[in-house]
């Protein structure tokens, strides 16, 4: 059990892995299962970021999720509450921004960082916490400044 949801014992397993290895003293590179359940934690954080975790976040959650990993609606959504967990239990941002970091290159951080604004404006509001945790997320994963704008413009019109 984590939190107050019942999770089978491998979802315990994994999740249990994920938080060793992103608070291991020098983390290690994730498996594809664990960078899944890492960026989706990040984007869980980043919708919860002004404690209003709408519907319209959620769902731009699951889209993001099943389109990035060709996922069904089911799966994505059961990632998602995953992710809820791990992000529950992780209060360190920068270890999920350095596990992404060291597993994604760059073109795939700058779309993690167009799929982390698509979360953000999904309710129709920018919170202050938001932008707060969205420069400094862009930051930690090396995305720089000018594609980060770019990234927040195609999040925009989409």
């Amino acid at each position: 059990m984590i939190g107050s949801r019942v999770f089978p014992a491998y979802i315990i397993h994994m999740l249990d892995r994920l938080l060793k290895s992103l608070f291991a003293p020098a983390p290690q590179p994730l498996a594809d299962a664990d960078a899944r359940l890492a960026l989706t934690a990040l984007l869980v954080r980043l919708a919860r970021s002004d404690n209003d975790y709408a519907r319209a976040e959620i769902d731009q959650i699951e889209q993001i999720i099943a389109a990035r990993y060709q996922l069904g609606q089911a799966e994505a959504a059961e990632l998602r509450q995953q992710a809820e967990a791990v992000e529950a239990e992780a209060p360190d941002t920068v270890r999920f921004t350095q596990a992404i970091k060291e597993a994604v290159p760059y073109e795939d951080r700058r779309r993690v960082v167009e799929s982390a604004w698509m979360v953000v404006l999904a309710d129709g509001a920018r919170a202050d916490e938001e932008d707060a945790l969205m420069r400094m997320v862009a930051a930690l994963l090396g995305v720089n400044d000018r594609d980060s704008n770019i990234a927040r413009q195609k999040a925009a019109k989409s």
